[in-house]
């Protein structure tokens, strides 16, 4: 039995356990089971499961055991994964973790999963997240917040926060997870985990339970980046169900990995270094862009002067999106509505009252008086006038440089319960990850060290549609360094 065999199984990359399914050396069964185990011995302790789907894990693995024996599986044919509670399932659970959803049955999958589980990928379940996808730490989920495997008084990052969990302690091989201002990103920066959040447009959000559709995206969280290569290969492509889902055909990720980045340009934006970051966040990100130069890249440093004004035009921004999209919830068609009351605008009130979160509410507020009349202009329009401007602002600098290398949050984990009475302090947490969803770019957070014992990620953003670019880079750096093989112990 080849070297990653002598692994728990739970421990195998995607990468691991495709060769040893392929190689019949284990079977899909026995991969789901270790894994079912694994969940059954840590989740009481991270949380990161919503909804564990053992029964249709298992009809998944035999299902995927008959597809390798007649010759017709895929690198993810019998890999057991993860899906963030915010992506239809049919026939599964899908609750946003909101009671507003939490008894919301799909009769479809949304079609980033559809892709998946038509590779013969294994659902095990659905990871917990902030309500809707509103937040940066997993507090905000309406049934239990997600602990980090690394320091279970610490959050594991949101609103993917279930899902980085899951990557990092061994509960899922991968994970998909979703990115609106840094929720894919964040949290596996937190959990030392590898995430990509793609171009807009370049996976589609058919199914995707909305929070701010211009924001949104879906991606993978995994080991690493030549696992991140070969799920984005499987989500990423045109879908006529989605709109805004571009043309472009996929390209061949995991061809991409060369790991030769000599030449490259990479640009050091000067406003992600400022003032108030940890210093542990600082010199491990730094080391890491000394590797990546060492490995032939050209540093030079930039500027993003409208990186300031991100923060106030995503707040504008995602909030207005917010609260049109979840205009729908109003107990009528579907979800939880409030009984007892006589009349239908009280009902409907209540049922809002009961059936949302503070910080869902505290969006859509946020959100109607942006887009109120006599406001309108002053704020949601502005925002969007400043979104041109960073988005041009990016476009400037990839005139000068193939990539971005920067930190993902200017701190590592914060404990559970540190920022919750203090929405601002909350969102400045995500400051480095939200210019990149204003201006639809790809990025990537990559594993990069440890600051007083918890993981570092450097984020690695690209322009439009260089996700190939990105992952090559990241398989690069993790080809010199073993960040990304540090496991916590849990």
């Amino acid at each position: 039995m080849s070297e990653p065999a002598a692994k728990h199984l739970w421990q195998l990359s995607v990468a691991e356990a495709s060769r040893l399914l392929a190689a019949k050396d284990i079977s899909s069964v026995e991969l789901t089971e270790a894994f079912l185990d694994r969940i059954a011995d840590v989740d009481s302790r991270t949380r990161a499961y919503i909804t564990v789907a053992a029964d249709t894990a298992r009809a998944e693995a035999q299902a995927a055991d008959r597809r390798i024996a007649a010759g017709e599986s895929t690198p993810l044919t019998g890999i057991p994964m993860q899906i963030k509670d915010l992506l239809s399932t049919e026939g599964i659970t899908t609750t946003c973790a909101s009671r507003m959803l939490e008894n919301y049955v799909p009769v479809y999958d949304a079609t980033a999963v559809a892709r998946l589980r038509g590779q013969g990928a294994v659902l095990l379940g659905k990871g917990n997240m902030d309500e809707f996808g509103m937040g940066s730490s997993t507090e905000n989920s309406a049934f239990f917040p997600t602990r980090n495997p690394w320091d279970a008084t610490r959050v594991p990052g949101g609103s993917s926060g279930g899902s980085a969990a899951a990557v990092a302690a061994g509960e899922a091989a991968y994970a998909l997870g979703t990115d609106t201002g840094g929720s894919i990103r964040q949290p596996a920066a937190f959990c030392g985990v590898t995430g990509l959040k793609p171009t807009y447009g370049r996976v589609s959000r058919y199914g995707l339970v909305a929070y701010a559709s211009s924001l949104d995206q879906v991606g993978p969280i995994a080991r690493d980046a030549a696992d991140c290569a070969v799920i984005l290969q499987a989500i990423a492509g045109h879908d006529r169900f989605d709109a805004t889902s571009l043309p472009n055909p996929a390209p061949d990720y995991s061809a991409a990995l060369t790991g030769d980045i000599s030449g490259l340009r990479l640009g050091v934006p000067e406003q992600y270094f400022a003032d108030g970051m940890d210093n542990g966040v600082r010199s491990a990100v730094t080391a890491a862009i000394e590797q990546l130069r060492d490995r032939g890249a050209e540093i030079r440093e930039v500027s993003l002067p409208t990186t300031e004004y991100a923060l106030a035009c995503y707040y504008v921004i995602a909030p207005s999106e917010c609260s049109a999209n979840l205009a729908r919830y109003d107990g009528v068609k579907y979800g939880y509505s409030h009984q007892g009351e006589g009349d239908m605008w009280e009902a409907m009130e209540r049922t809002r009252q009961h059936g949302f979160g503070p910080e869902v509410k505290r969006r859509i507020m946020l959100g109607a008086f942006a887009l109120s009349s006599g406001y309108y202009d002053a704020y949601y329009r502005k925002a969007q006038q400043v979104r041109t401007l960073i988005r041009e602002d990016f476009d400037r600098v990839f005139g000068e440089v193939d990539a971005l290398a920067a930190p993902v949050s200017p701190l590592v984990a914060f404990p559970i319960g540190d920022r919750t009475d203090d929405p601002v302090r909350m969102y400045l947490v995500d400051v480095y990850t939200l210019p990149v969803n204003i201006a639809g770019l790809p990025a990537m957070s990559v594993p990069c060290g440890f600051s007083d014992g918890l993981p570092v990620g450097l984020q690695l953003i690209g322009p439009h549609l260089a996700e190939g670019r990105l992952l090559n880079i990241a398989h690069a750096y993790q080809q010199a360094t073993n960040w990304h093989r540090a496991r916590p112990d849990i």
